[in-house]
Formats: C-alpha cells, sequence, structure tokens
C-alpha cells in the first residue's frame, strides 16, 4: 500500500518532503497526490500532509490515518470532523527546542525594554531605563505541553519567576502550576510577561478577551505563539491603546499572511513576527514521521492519534 503526500506548499517543499522520507523508507513508495491516478488514490492507506486540501484527502477511500509534519491540526480537526481517520500530529523535539529558544528571546526583548529603545532611536531620543534583573520579572506560560514545558525550562534556567497554566494541573519542579478559570484568574494579576503556547480548541478560541487580558498587571506583555484566534483583536487593541498592556509580540494571527490594512502593522505597541518562531525541521520532522510509519509497519497501531474530544 502507497503512502501520498498532501500538502499546500511549493513544489520543490513538496518534492523535497518526498525524498527525505523515501531515503528513510526504502521499502514504502511515496507520492505526490497530484500524480496519482483515480486507481491510485484507492491504494492509500496513509496520507503526510502538510496544511491539507480537504478535499483531496477526501478523495483517499481507504485512508487509514493521518500524519501532519506540523504541530497544530486544529484546521484538519475542524474541517475533517466528518471523515473518521486518526490524525498524528507532529512531536519532535528539535521543535520544542526551536520554540524554548524564542521564547526566552523574545521574553528577553521585552524584559530589556527593546520596544522602547526601537522608539527612542525612532525618535533620535537619547534614553536610558533602568535595567529589571529577570528574577523580578513574572512570566506566565498558557500550555504547558511539550512546547511549554522546554519553554518553562529554558526561562527557569535564565532566572525568570515562572508560572504556568493548563486544562489540567501538572507539577514541575521550580514552576507554579495552576488550572481551570480561578487559577488563570489568580495566575494573571501576578504576571508580568504572559506567554500563550495554547493549542486552539473551542475551549481555547477568544480566551485572552478584554475580560482575560484586563486581569494582567497594568504595564505587563504579551507573546502569542499559539493561534492567533485565541486573542480577540479589538480587546487587545484597545488594552494596547490605553495602556493597560505595554506591547504585545504577535506571531500567529487569524488571516496568515496578515493583510496589509491590519491595525496590528501601523501599531506602535506591537512587534508583527510572519509565523517564524517555531518552524518544523524537515530532517528531524522526517525522521519521526518515518519511525511512526515503520512502527505502525510492524505493530498495525496508530501512534499517538489526536483526542477529537479535546482537539489536541
Amino acid at each position: 500500500m502507497a503512502i501520498s503526500f498532501v500538502g499546500q506548499v511549493p513544489e520543490d517543499e513538496r518534492d523535497d518532503w518526498i525524498k527525505r522520507l523515501s531515503d528513510l523508507l526504502p521499502g514504502e513508495t511515496i507520492r505526490a497526490f497530484e500524480d496519482l491516478s483515480e486507481a491510485d488514490k484507492h491504494e492509500i492507506e496513509i496520507a503526510v500532509v502538510a496544511n491539507p486540501e480537504p478535499a483531496k484527502l477526501e478523495a483517499l477511500p481507504n485512508l487509514k490515518w493521518i500524519h501532519s509534519v506540523w504541530a497544530g491540526v486544529e484546521r484538519m480537526m475542524a474541517e475533517l470532523s466528518h471523515l473518521d481517520v486518526p490524525i498524528v500530529r507532529l512531536v519532535d523535539p528539535e521543535l520544542s527546542r526551536v520554540m524554548g529558544e524564542a521564547v526566552l528571546a523574545w521574553t528577553y526583548y521585552l524584559q530589556r525594554d527593546m520596544p522602547k529603545y526601537r522608539d527612542g532611536q525612532k525618535n533620535k531620543a537619547w534614553i536610558q531605563h533602568a535595567y529589571k534583573y529577570p528574577w523580578e520579572v513574572n512570566v506566565t506560560l498558557l500550555g504547558l505541553g511539550a512546547l511549554g514545558m522546554e519553554a518553562a525550562r529554558r526561562l527557569k534556567e535564565a532566572g525568570f519567576q515562572v508560572n504556568g497554566w493548563s486544562r489540567n494541573l501538572k507539577e514541575i519542579d521550580g514552576i507554579s502550576c495552576h488550572c481551570g478559570t480561578d487559577g488563570l484568574t489568580e495566575v494573571l494579576g501576578k504576571t508580568d510577561i504572559l506567554v500563550s503556547l495554547l493549542p486552539l480548541t473551542a475551549q481555547t478560541r477568544g480566551l485572552l478577551s478584554k475580560e482575560r487580558l484586563s486581569q494582567l498587571k497594568s504595564g505587563a506583555n504579551l507573546i502569542n505563539f499559539a493561534r492567533g484566534p485565541i486573542i480577540v483583536d479589538e480587546d487587545l487593541i484597545m488594552l494596547l491603546d490605553t495602556g493597560h498592556i505595554a506591547h504585545a509580540v504577535l506571531d500567529v494571527f487569524a488571516v496568515e499572511p496578515l493583510p496589509e490594512t491590519d491595525p496590528y502593522w501601523s501599531h506602535p505597541s506591537v512587534t508583527v513576527l510572519p509565523h517564524i518562531s517555531a518552524p518544523s525541521d524537515i530532517n528531524s520532522a522526517s525522521s519521526i514521521v518515518a519511525d511512526n510509519i515503520a512502527s505502525y509497519r510492524k505493530t498495525g497501531e496508530v501512534p499517538g492519534a489526536v483526542d477529537r474530544s479535546s482537539g489536541y
């Protein structure tokens, strides 16, 4: 039974994925969806995907399971809810390392008042701001999965006061952990820098609204490396305008690429990034996907499928 790569990616990137997976799985036939005949489509039981078009997956009638080469699968969960096929998302230590690096870098950016110095250069103003030690700064991570755990470790090693919030209570040495509605209220009230690493689910969509963001300490900062719709954009802009939130570093948005008319582009208290905080590494990701497929061939068991009830 063949494997198909299905994705909305440039042709050269698609071919690179297929070549690397084929090298790692010499006993498998891996073909691009675009190269399949109607008869071939009936032979596909595994689809390796990168932002796939739902109609293409629906055209594979004998599909047994789907393996994403990305960590986020919320779009597929929504668009393929009618398709009773297990979806496996990418869990890659290299992805976690890169995300931990990004969280630490942009936390330093805010802790060291870099937005103020950026504005100072723009205005030709030679102003030195008081230094804040890392241990004077409370950083809260929303989401304590693989990415959140690595980010928490990096922040703790750097000397920050680290808090974590997740759906279920976790115990992490050196991290103040919280859960539930009351736990979120409690932790927001002591937060200097809020970092969102949450998956996008029915429960997290719009979670960071005016009600929640207003619970942050006045002058707090926000980093969103999760998904755009977790934030209510108009509420965030209002709180940035009033100064309740001093600065927001945003790497993800409800619409990507971010439209040229979006107010985030020109807002003086926003840093816009083009979804670059933690890109998938094709080498490490291919190895993980290949290992999961090889394991499936031996055992017949789909490795670590997404829980559709929770959305991740």
